[in-house]
């Protein structure tokens, strides 16, 4: 279960033990020092999933989470250095979904993120892990695509990218938010990367390649997945 995930961290060593570790899971991750930063990112690119250090500079992490919720739902897992109950209780109060102390593995770290999706996304359940939009289906499971019954080969970016539109068909996806789940924050990658896949995905999955009917372009925005 793959996602866009911000981390909120002012600590270099821990942001980016958290980046690597994320990341070789398969997330896409974007990494801020502090919450006035955060809460701009939110707004601009919103992620799936926000980790959020409890002590940070500018605008602290309790106060993130009490703008935040304010305007999203958008899960939170706090990180704390703070062990008394009031602290936990304060920060969870205030809207974080779930908290980890510090120290924490970032094997803990990951499997938190995991249940948080797991509450927060209805479209795949642990029966049936199958993403249907029409006549098309993504198994993230089998790592497999079949259009109108016929496999249909797709490389991982590819796959991964039309697992991502398949999850919320009809959302209308920025290109900048569908780089960061190919390819994170890496400043070599353009906009171009996405046209590219939505092109060669095209071929595979349109009668028409030059008349979209399912992967189609929303101008100005980006990309979606016809749920019509």
């Amino acid at each position: 279960m793959c996602a866009y995930v911000l981390v909120a961290e002012d600590d270099p060593k821990q942001a980016e033990l958290a980046r690597r570790y994320l990341e070789h899971e398969g997330h896409a991750v974007a990494v801020v020092a502090d919450g006035r930063t955060a809460l701009e990112e939110i707004r601009r690119s919103p992620p799936d999933v926000l980790v959020l250090d409890l002590m940070m500079p500018r605008v602290d992490g309790l106060d993130v989470c009490r703008i935040l919720r304010r305007e999203s739902e958008l899960p939170v897992l706090m990180l704390t250095a703070r062990t008394t109950e009031d602290d936990l209780l304060l920060g969870l109060d205030l809207g974080a979904d779930d908290y980890l102390t510090k120290p924490y593995s970032p094997r803990e770290l990951a499997a938190r993120i995991r249940a948080l999706l797991r509450r927060t996304r209805p479209s795949a359940t642990e029966h049936d892990p199958v993403l249907r939009v029409g006549n098309l289906h993504v198994d993230p499971v089998r790592h497999e695509v079949h259009c109108d019954g016929d496999p249909i080969a797709c490389t991982p970016a590819e796959f991964h990218l039309l697992e991502v539109l398949a999850a919320e068909p009809g959302r209308a996806f920025t290109r900048d938010q569908l780089l960061r789940h190919l390819h994170g924050f890496d400043s070599y990658v353009t906009a171009r990367t996405v046209d590219v896949h939505v092109m060669n995905l095209r071929r595979k999955i349109e009668p028409d390649p030059r008349r979209p009917i399912r992967l189609m372009t929303v101008y100005g925005i980006g990309y979606k997945l016809s749920d019509g």
